[in-house]
């Protein structure tokens, strides 16, 4: 019998942040109005090194309010990696716009950008890098991509807070980008998004857009048709009370995987996650791919039901938009079908210890090898 179950992640929530809540709550300030809602987005701002941040409801809505506000309209191209997960390509969508998919890395599992240059048309007016699971795009060669073809680009950070490439913050490495607040992200609001922009401009056109199109000098009236995307002040609430914290908590995620790359880096058959030399990674999620499962997906699949049973909650990696019914498309995306059929992502809260990784380590390596998912030693 298990007596304990571990989830892929949880949010850290302690007393800290209930003090910040009930503050909230006891100032009658509950909904899109409040003093946490400006000093959330101050310190966000800061966090990253954005000269503006405004909040959202979700991260999905900070995607859409920054595509509109970047112009993207009915008939344009966005590249998108297919290696992401829905929200990215769906928001693109909401605009009318087409999201062009390109495959990714072998070892970072990101957009490839020599592919995303391939990918481009005359159609084509932006470029959405995903930092996936905390480990940061090779941005220069896309920016370079966007600056000589006059391309916008907004980062989806929506996994990535607190991430770096070659020194500089994820979040200032676009025109704009978007973060999640959900749940199980490094910091949470429950729901909420942010999206962050040094372009003064742009976080105007957001403001409008995420409070209904209202003029901001003109008290309920509507130039344009907006959207309300605000977030509540017990939402801010929450999200400046993560703030405070959120260095300890990149710290404990880095330090979980840590403790699994001690534990599985030598075990033959499984492929780690990678750290390039010029990135600081958050390991939001410590994911690795069983490279037997390439070509035979089931081995994963089942490896995950005979962890579940020992109460050790896994996720499989995202499927490729290519292969989703609403975003099928035509195009060489082997790096992305190999790694989606491969992949998995192991419990990562920052709340486990040394013992608890090695206990999930063993686990894995138990039942790899008694599906026969690992190579057997030579000589035996």
């Amino acid at each position: 019998m298990q007596e304990r179950f571990y989830p892929v992640t949880e949010p850290h929530l302690d007393e800290q942040d209930r003090r910040h809540l009930m503050d909230a709550f006891d100032s009658g300030w509950i909904s899109s109005q409040g003093a946490y809602l400006e000093a959330f987005e101050e310190l966000f701002a800061v966090f990253t090194g954005s000269r503006f941040a405004l909040a959202t409801c979700n991260g999905t809505t900070a995607l859409h309010m920054a595509l509109l506000a970047l112009g993207t309209k009915p008939g344009d191209q966005v590249l998108v990696p297919t290696f992401t997960y829905v929200a990215t390509a769906n928001a693109v969508t909401y605009c009318g716009a087409e999201p062009v998919l390109v495959d990714c890395e072998e070892d970072t599992w990101n957009m490839d950008p020599a592919r995303a240059e391939a990918a481009l048309t005359d159609r084509t007016v932006g470029i959405i890098p995903v930092h996936l699971y905390g480990h940061p795009c090779d941005m220069d060669p896309l920016r370079d991509l966007a600056e000589r073809h006059g391309l916008w680009i907004l980062e989806d950070a929506a996994e990535a807070h607190g991430a770096r490439y070659r020194d500089r913050n994820v979040g200032t490495l676009g025109d704009v980008a978007a973060f999640s607040l959900f749940g199980n992200k490094v910091i949470t609001t429950g729901e909420g998004g942010i999206v962050t922009t040094d372009d003064e401009r742009l976080a105007e056109r957001m403001r409008r857009i995420r409070g209904q199109g209202m003029d901001p000098k003109r008290r309920y009236w509507f130039p344009e048709v907006g959207y309300n995307y605000r977030m509540t002040n017990l939402a801010a609430a929450l999200g400046v009370s993560q703030l405070k914290k959120i260095d300890r908590l990149i710290a404990a995620h880095r330090q979980v995987a840590h403790w699994y790359l001690q534990e599985l880096a030598e075990v033959p058959g499984l492929v780690m996650p990678v750290e390039r030399e010029d990135v600081h990674s958050v390991f939001w999620l410590f994911s690795l791919r069983l490279r037997a499962a390439e070509d035979r997906p089931e081995l994963r699949d089942e490896l995950m039901w005979r962890l579940l049973e020992d109460g050790i909650d896994t996720r499989p990696f995202f499927h490729p938009m290519h292969t989703m019914p609403v975003y099928d498309q035509d195009g060489d995306f082997r790096v992305a079908d190999r790694i989606a059929r491969s992949g998995l992502s192991l419990p990562s809260s920052p709340r486990l210890d040394h013992d608890d990784v090695r206990h999930i380590a063993g686990r894995l390596i138990h039942h790899a090898e008694a599906l026969g998912a690992l190579p057997r030693p030579a000589g035996l």
